[in-house]
């Protein structure tokens, strides 16, 4: 047991609509007997992505003792979960949705670029920041990507260039909380301890948010790693690459 944040659940105000349980990602929170609980504290990472989903604000955060949040247990229950449902049925059901189960794929080989015939080198599952639970195996020690889900349609040569042998996270800092971004990043870090970071940001203004928020995340859990910021062009072309110093 070890005192940290964790979900609570006011079932006097609970509706039982399973909006919170849809946006739990690590399916910790189920519909049962028509009202949202807390199913295990080990699926709980305390980060809050159900607060905002819930109309009756029956959901907060509290600090208190509580098991430690387990990755492999998440990863069991969403297995079981996925076994079980099918991401139509979920929010209905109340479980997690399969979509956002853990998955890490057999490497491609260095391909031999031949036009419509190179290969994916995507190496895991799931990919959006807001899903991606920070003690993911996949993350660990790895060289981290965070693009802003623009670029990968802006710049032809994704895959390759920026992709290949890096785990990846993407997120948009206009339509999405920057400020959540920020706690996440910061809880990825430190349980990941990645060996360098990559941000791929547009040249649009609204794009500084996520290299903001990683530059800030990254200052204050891993100030030592290698962070560099990479800008594309609205038009694809690579316009600038800027290391940026431990704060």
């Amino acid at each position: 047991m070890a005192v940290r944040k964790i979900v609570r659940i006011d079932e006097e105000k609970c509706d039982g609509c399973g909006l919170c349980a849809t946006a739990c990602h690590e399916g910790a929170i189920q519909i049962i007997d028509g009202k949202a609980r807390l199913v295990s504290e080990t699926y709980c990472d305390g980060l809050g992505d159900c607060l905002g989903e819930c109309p009756q604000d029956a959901i907060t955060i509290e600090e208190r003792e509580a098991d430690p949040f387990d990755i492999k247990a998440v990863e069991k229950h969403l297995a079981e979960l996925e076994g079980e449902k099918t991401c139509e049925a979920a929010p209905a059901a109340g479980g997690g949705c399969p979509g956002s189960a853990l998955r890490k794929f057999q490497a491609a080989p260095a391909p031999v670029l031949s036009g419509d015939d190179r290969p994916s080198r995507l190496g895991h599952w799931p990919v959006q920041l807001m899903l991606a639970p920070p003690g993911a195996p996949f993350l660990q020690g790895a060289d981290i990507l965070i693009a802003a889900d623009c670029t990968p349609f802006a710049t032809a040569n994704f895959h390759e260039h920026y992709l290949a042998e890096k785990a990846l996270l993407v997120g948009c800092p206009k339509l999405d909380d920057i400020q959540h971004y920020y706690e996440k990043l910061k809880a990825i870090f430190a349980a990941a301890k990645p060996a360098s970071v990559t941000v791929l940001r547009m040249e649009v203004p609204c794009c500084g948010g996520i290299a903001n928020a990683v530059t800030k995340a990254r200052a204050e859990t891993i100030p030592d790693t290698d962070l560099k910021v990479v800008t594309i062009g609205v038009r694809g072309d690579e316009q600038s690459v800027e290391a940026i110093s431990p704060a």
